[in-house]
């Protein structure tokens, strides 16, 4: 016998625990093992006034920046909708089910603001730095760094070859020079014609300071 159609009906009382929900070998739970925000409240407690509304809890917004580093959530706006959604980001912030998550203007003036003059993040990496060598896992006399490999865009076929390079047309005083903005700095460049007898196409070297020299056919008419 086939099942009636199933329908949303609103319940007047539910019985959930996020507790239940949350895998045990979920990354978030290993994370929320070694995260210790006992003390960040009297590390604050100059920071914030004594009257007027009660503020967000500064442990929930640590815990809703931490989830954003690693999980690689870089938007206000989206790991407050992820929070919101998401119910082992609410496991490890502590939020029930129906509780509200800050408004991501209020996680943005607190991060900018309350938490960088406090210099608390600074504060909660040395604390976790000195965890790690109470636990063996950091020593100090060596330093790993981690870096990134990128492709550089270039394009063998428009290029130069380094014995075809003319060092006289290299201005050293241009170059990678920026404006206030940021931008490069427009150079002057240098053009070489050389006209080969035994072709009836030229080809123009344009050179472009600090950059190998690109080869183009230009066509005659």
């Amino acid at each position: 016998m086939m099942r009636p159609k199933q329908e949303a009906q609103a319940a007047l009382f539910y019985e959930f625990s996020l507790e239940d929900h949350i895998p045990q070998d979920h990354l978030i739970r290993s994370i929320d093992r070694f995260v210790d925000l006992e003390d960040i409240r009297q590390y604050l407690v100059t920071f914030y006034s004594h009257t007027g509304r009660p503020s967000v809890d500064p442990e929930l917004l640590i815990r809703m920046l931490l989830v954003g580093y690693c999980f690689g959530i870089r938007s206000e706006r989206r790991l407050c909708d992820e929070v919101h959604l998401n119910l082992a980001y609410r496991w490890f912030c502590r939020l029930d089910v129906s509780a509200p998550v800050p408004n991501h203007s209020t996680f943005s003036k607190s991060r900018h603001g309350r938490f960088r003059e406090s210099k608390l993040l600074r504060h909660l990496f040395e604390k976790t730095v000195t965890r790690c060598i109470a636990y063996g896992l950091v020593s100090g006399p060596r330093l790993a760094v981690d870096a990134s490999l990128i492709e550089a865009d270039a394009n063998k076929q428009n290029s130069t070859p380094k014995e075809d390079w003319d060092r006289s047309a290299i201005d050293p005083a241009a170059g990678a020079a920026l404006t206030s903005n940021g931008t490069p700095r427009t150079t002057n460049t240098s053009a070489l014609k050389a006209s080969h007898s035994n072709s009836s196409d030229a080809i123009t070297r344009t050179r472009t300071v600090g950059r190998p020299a690109k080869v183009s056919p230009s066509i005659k008419r």
